[in-house]
């Protein structure tokens, strides 16, 4: 994907444009605007076959956006912070685990957040060197640990079980991992629990208001001579900004405690996790990398001085305004008289939304068989997925465009989780996923070009997973 995207740049094409919404969250049809390019990708997936009988659901990626992400999130933190300081953006793979979407997150200066083999695999095959991988994860066994330290990857420590570990590998595996240790600031949740990780009893890191917890830090460091950094993270969507600061501001002033106790700067690296929210309800994209430097510059002054060098592992932030899953309306029905469109798109790709939609609501736009935004008074209607239980819905009572069969729908703000991360209920196929430019000569649908982040899962993919190379496994005598 990346290939091909670098032949158009070279070729003269522009892909940096970025526009702005009026105030009803309305934006142009020119392809330098998010909402413009999004139109014309739509639009082309049905004019050059990617969205067929075959394949009733795609998820596309547009790349302009993601670069122009990648681009705000340097200039947002190079503004706060002393020339020279040593910043990392580190991308958290968990949220798009393709290795182009990687890739082309490298070739923008990202680097990546790991947290399992995997997810280890997936950057190291996309190129990102092991001097911009961070290792985090709260259950990393001896297996992991030792491949990191021996590719000289960084490592946050979870807990002391694991520094003790570490205290044990170390000996025989002299290392260039830069190591550090994860704290729990314990500043309290966001509006989602599940993904709010500086609450009093989260699983994550040193709990560092419980008794004892922060002297038992402050001398486990001090024992070390070689634990140079320190992490934090307090969630993500539903967070927000001020209790992020907060976190942040709690290990800066732990850092600084170390170091005085160290009688040096022991501590060298701040690692701030990422979490920033996105907004989910227009094309908006607030908060923005900016303004959360700023805020982090006024609460915590000190982390931009440039004494101590910064890691930060955003995620959704930096991709989810930029996917579109796009699916046929397969069957228009209604029921209790409300209209039903049933779709492709359900629990498979948007799996939070589908289970938990009062915290993960999705914007669901109308378009016509050919791709064009579909006109037409609203009329409250259910978007409805494909798999065989009641709760599959995408949208309930949403005013749209009455939609028929044929027409299309997308759910927008899936560039992060959705369309990655597949949930195989009822051996639904994982979608392919497209990434697409919208080059500056030819402004049309016509001249939008689409390369394959990952092909649609076969049939035969589905049953190969699922044991059919092993039949009689079970009923052997």
């Amino acid at each position: 994907m990346v290939e091909d995207i670098r032949k158009d740049e070279e070729a003269g094409n522009d892909y940096e444009g970025q526009g702005r919404a009026d105030a009803a969250g309305r934006r142009g049809p020119l392809p330098a605007d998010a909402a413009g390019r999004r139109d014309l990708a739509v639009r082309a997936a049905v004019e050059q076959g990617l969205l067929t009988e075959a394949a009733p659901v795609v998820a596309l990626l547009d790349v302009a956006g993601v670069r122009a992400s990648a681009a705000a999130l340097h200039a947002a933190f190079a503004a706060v912070a002393a020339p020279g300081t040593r910043v990392l953006h580190a991308f958290a793979v968990k949220a798009a685990p393709l290795v182009p979407v990687l890739r082309l997150l490298h070739a923008e200066g990202i680097g990546a957040e790991v947290a399992s083999p995997g997810e280890l695999g997936l950057a190291r095959a996309a190129g990102i060197r092991p001097d911009r991988t961070v290792l985090d994860s709260p259950a990393k066994t001896p297996a992991e640990l030792r491949e990191a330290l021996a590719l000289g990857i960084a490592v946050n420590a979870d807990n002391p079980q694991e520094l003790t570990r570490l205290d044990a590998l170390l000996p025989s595996a002299p290392t260039g991992s830069p190591i550090g240790l994860r704290v729990n600031p314990q500043t309290g949740s966001g509006s989602i629990g599940a993904l709010s990780t500086a609450t009093a009893t989260s699983k994550f890191g040193v709990a560092l208001r419980d008794e004892g917890a922060r002297a038992w830090v402050v001398q486990a460091f001090l024992d070390r001579p070689w634990l140079t950094r320190l992490h934090a993270h307090s969630g993500s969507q539903g967070v927000p900004l001020a209790l992020m600061a907060e976190g942040v501001r709690t290990v800066h002033e732990l850092a600084e405690e170390i170091n005085t106790a160290a009688g040096r700067q022991q501590v060298d690296t701040i690692d701030i996790g990422g979490g920033l929210p996105v907004n989910f309800s227009s094309d908006e994209e607030t908060p923005t990398h900016a303004e959360y430097a700023r805020l982090l510059r006024s609460t915590v002054p000190g982390l931009f001085d440039g004494r101590y060098g910064l890691v930060t592992e955003f995620g959704r932030s930096l991709l989810a305004k930029h996917g579109t899953v796009l699916a046929r309306v397969e069957y228009a029905k209604s029921a209790g008289g409300r209209p039903i469109a049933v779709t492709h798109a359900g629990v498979q790709v948007a799996t939070r939304t589908v289970y938990n939609p009062e915290s993960w609501p999705l914007r669901i736009a109308a378009y016509d068989a050919g791709g064009r935004p579909k006109d037409g008074p609203d009329v409250a209607q259910d978007i409805a997925g494909p798999a065989c239980f009641a709760g599959d819905v995408l949208a309930t009572d949403r005013p749209l465009p009455l939609l028929e069969q044929g027409d299309l729908v997308a759910a927008l703000d899936t560039g992060a989780y959705y369309f990655a991360n597949h949930y195989a209920y009822n051996s639904l196929a994982r979608p392919g996923i497209h990434g697409f430019t919208t080059p500056g000569t030819d402004p049309t649908a016509h001249g939008v070009r689409f390369a394959t982040v990952r092909a649609p899962q076969t049939v035969a993919e589905i049953v190969a997973e699922s044991g059919g190379g092993h039949p009689d496994a079970l009923v052997r005598d």
